[in-house]
């Protein structure tokens, strides 16, 4: 009897990535929670919802990537199921259906308890995750990607998940989902950089093909300081706030390798560990950032 190869398929909901959609829910409750109340169930579908429907992406993406041959035997980053043959693309394509359509589940309480705008916002949630690798004009092909994740990774979840709970929006929230949005770009452009060479070669236009290397490097840099070291500076100033001070301390701390790596190296195991690491980042973010809220 064959058991069921749940190893792969864990691998290749990229795990490593998942800190990027979920954190910046649990950063959208904390600020609700601060400032008003927190809405258990609410917060815990909407970290529920957003995890798998990236994770449906990951998928879908998988499966794309292969199709239209972005994902070779000459990948250097980690192996995709399709690209690698463990599991026949069709296999994944219907992965990623059953995962989106298991989103619907914590979907409905958030439509029953939000109103249909959440759904809608949900729904293009799922829609742009698969027109990211899909479709006639996919969003990473055209270097139309980043503007996406900052998007939906920053401000409309952080935001959206506030208003859910609290009816309304500050300033203050759509400063924070910046952050997160940010990191979330910083953490795609160290992918754009490993996969520049396959890219080109697919006609896969991500900015790194379109500006080079040096351009993704800047774009790194960037949004890790304006994330990790403007944004919290600034609220600590405005908030009278010095917990703000730990998180550049912190990201510097367990980030220095990887922001070494995206500046000087080009090789693909070196930039694999600091994809990885730049995922640890966030986590590290994320939970100086909620400190320094909830300690106001």
């Amino acid at each position: 009897m064959k058991t069921f190869p749940w190893g792969i398929w864990i691998k290749a909901t990229r795990p490593k990535s998942l800190s990027a959609g979920g954190l910046p829910i649990i950063i959208g409750s904390v600020l609700a929670y601060k400032d008003v109340a927190i809405d258990w169930p609410l917060a815990l579908c909407a970290l529920l919802g957003a995890v798998l429907v990236q994770i449906g992406a990951n998928l879908a993406n998988d499966y794309y990537d292969f199709v239209k041959g972005a994902d070779t035997s000459e990948r250097i980053g980690e192996r995709r199921l399709a690209q690698s043959g463990l599991v026949p693309p069709k296999a994944v394509k219907r992965a990623a259906g059953l995962v989106f359509t298991i989103a619907m589940l914590p979907g409905f309480y958030i439509l029953w308890r939000g109103g249909w705008a959440f759904a809608l916002v949900g729904a293009l949630a799922v829609i742009f995750g698969v027109l990211y690798t899909a479709g006639p004009y996919p969003l990473a092909y055209i270097g139309l990607g980043d503007p996406f994740i900052l998007a939906f990774f920053g401000p409309l979840a952080v935001c959206g998940v506030y208003y859910l709970q609290t009816g309304h929006v500050t300033m203050e929230v759509f400063i924070a989902g910046l952050a997160m949005g940010l990191m979330a770009v910083a953490m795609n452009s160290v992918n754009n950089l490993r996969d520049i060479d396959e890219d080109r070669k697919s006609g896969k236009r991500t900015l790194a093909v379109r500006f080079g290397r040096g351009l993704v490097r800047a774009e790194y840099i960037s949004c890790l300081l304006v994330a990790t070291l403007a944004i919290p500076i600034y609220l600590g100033v405005t908030m009278g706030n010095l917990w703000f001070l730990l998180p550049p301390v912190a990201v510097f701390g367990v980030g220095h390798r990887a922001i070494s790596a995206m500046l000087w190296r080009e090789d693909g195991p070196t930039l694999n560990a600091a994809l990885a690491t730049t995922g640890k980042l966030i986590l590290v973010f994320g939970a100086t950032f909620s400190l320094g809220f909830l300690l106001q």
